[in-house]
């Protein structure tokens, strides 16, 4: 047991031994690396005036190849001044300042003009303004769609296209050309009406006399037929439709006595199919002890493009009615 412990004391203590030797060669060749950290050393002889300007000696190193840095800096701080550093500090500093001295130069010529620029017109702005007030239009949409997003979009119109009034592409005011005697229990059609186009012309159909109407009727469009007096649809829409029907019951009233289940129906119907489609429907009865009475008829329906409508008149009556020339028919598409 003993022996063991010898064995690894000496052990430990080559392990010491060599690392030191390795240390010891490792600095001896560090130090010859570095030549300039030696300090050549003094002349003891000199007097202390001959010493640098007033400074204390530097004490010599015993062992001149080993050198105490910090003796080797204070030396160097301590190094005599011979003016070459002073004048390459200033060499600089004259650098910086040569650019300094000196008055500015005279200013460079005056460069040659540019192209005229574009002429601004009241067109020019008025278009630019447009197009801004578009872009806004556009951007604030496009914030309130994604503020709260809907199925339908909203409409975005270009300016082009939005004008002060908009226009009107299918309308028609005409009015009945002459009378048209319902008799009792029958269902007529009223046909055979008359109007003025936009350039003042009358367009009678079936008839051989011109009759003026007063300034105020239209046909706008190609929708209305005059002899048939039926309106057919250009485009799918909602279309509005008025019809003011004139009734004289006079005949009646002198010939046979009326019942409370006397009356006259005048309905706009949708392909002559007036109990198959909706139609605007209104029932009068003939108690009135005027002469002539009017039977309006006012409402909305919806047409597909081809349909048509036209005026019907429903006599249940025990004798025959007249409708007087003058009655219209109004008609126009308010939207798709």
């Amino acid at each position: 047991m003993k022996g063991c412990t010898w064995v690894f004391v000496a052990t430990l203590l080559c392990q010491q031994f060599c690392l030191f030797r390795v240390t010891a060669a490792k600095r001896e060749r560090k130090v010859k690396k570095e030549p300039n950290q030696y300090t050549e050393p003094f002349n003891a002889t000199l007097s202390n005036s001959e010493e640098l300007h007033g400074h204390p000696k530097i004490l010599e190193s015993p062992d001149p190849r080993i050198t105490d840095p910090r003796r080797t800096w204070i030396s160097f701080v301590h190094r005599p001044d011979d003016g070459n550093t002073s004048k390459r500090r200033c060499k600089g500093k004259d650098k910086k300042l040569r650019g300094l001295v000196g008055p500015p130069g005279p200013p460079g010529p005056q460069g040659p003009p540019g192209a005229p620029g574009a002429e601004v017109t009241r067109e020019v702005l008025l278009q630019e303004f447009k197009e801004i007030l578009k872009e806004a239009i556009e951007r604030r949409a496009s914030l309130a769609i994604s503020a709260h997003p809907s199925q339908l979009p909203p409409l975005l119109l270009s300016l082009e296209e939005v004008s002060p009034h908009r226009r009107i592409e299918e309308a028609f005011h005409c009015k009945l050309k002459g009378q048209v005697i319902v008799d009792k229990k029958t269902l007529v059609e009223l046909q055979n009406f008359q109007s003025v186009r936009r350039d003042y012309r009358l367009n009678l159909c079936n008839s051989t006399t011109a009759i003026p109407l007063a300034k105020g009727a239209f046909l706008r469009g190609t929708g209305l037929n005059l002899a048939t007096g039926r309106f057919t649809a250009p485009v799918s829409g909602i279309y509005q439709f008025s019809a003011n029907v004139h009734i004289d019951h006079s005949e009646l009233k002198s010939k046979v006595q009326l019942r409370a289940r006397d009356n006259v129906r005048v309905l706009i119907c949708i392909e002559s199919l007036c109990h198959r489609y909706t139609s605007l429907e209104v029932i009068a009865g003939l108690e009135s002890n005027s002469k002539i009475f009017t039977i309006y008829v006012h409402g909305l329906l919806q047409l597909q493009a081809g349909q048509y409508t036209s005026i019907f008149v429903d006599n249940s009556a025990g004798a025959p009615i007249t409708i007087q020339n003058g009655s219209d028919f109004m008609g126009m598409l308010m939207g798709a």
